[in-house]
């Protein structure tokens, strides 16, 4: 992490270090507000304010009269699946890691709201992101991605060089593409 080794850092300082974000994030009840800060000491709006923006919390928030002191049921049981991802990304950008393990986080949300959570991403300084997907949108601009089939490494490379040179790569672009064809484009 950051050029060091991690089997030289310390257990409990790599934990702090590390954030991850699953495909069916935890939420307690409470409001959003507690949510995003839960498990953050320390944190300011301020801090609040700009993980928000990454995550697009924002977005959706705005639209409720309490803004984010909204009350969400447990689990979330009031938000939508991409709510409830973008909170939980939120949250673990507070921690601002040196490491974000992202785990099919975005799967719930449409094609341009993950395009403008990763361009946030990609404004991170000091964090290594790693996304575990299926869907070919969520690593697009990754610096490197690493194609598996039944847990064996079948490729590795930019997206450009997996479309032209990773006959899985492409068989899932492919499949991908006609599937958003099939949707109308959205």
């Amino acid at each position: 992490i950051n050029g060091v080794p991690i089997y030289m850092i310390p257990l409990t300082v790599l934990r702090r270090r590390i954030a991850w974000v699953t495909q069916n994030p935890f939420l307690f009840s409470g409001t959003v507000r507690e949510n995003i800060l839960w498990g953050v000491e320390g944190a300011t709006e301020e801090d609040l304010q700009w993980a928000s923006r990454i995550a697009q919390v924002e977005e959706f928030v705005q639209r409720f009269p309490e803004g984010y002191d909204v009350l969400i049921g447990q689990r979330g049981a009031t938000l939508s699946g991409g709510q409830k991802q973008r909170i939980s990304l939120a949250r673990a950008l507070l921690k601002k890691p040196s490491l974000l393990l992202l785990d099919d986080a975005t799967s719930a949300v449409d094609l341009a709201t993950e395009a403008s959570i990763q361009e946030g991403l990609r404004s991170l300084q000091g964090t290594t992101v790693i996304v575990v997907t299926q869907r070919i949108s969520s690593v697009v601009f990754a610096d490197s991605i690493l194609v598996l089939e039944k847990g064996k490494a079948q490729g590795w490379g930019t997206h450009r060089e997996l479309l032209r040179c990773n006959s899985i790569y492409q068989d899932i672009f492919r499949s991908q593409m006609e599937e958003e064809l099939s949707n109308g484009g959205t």
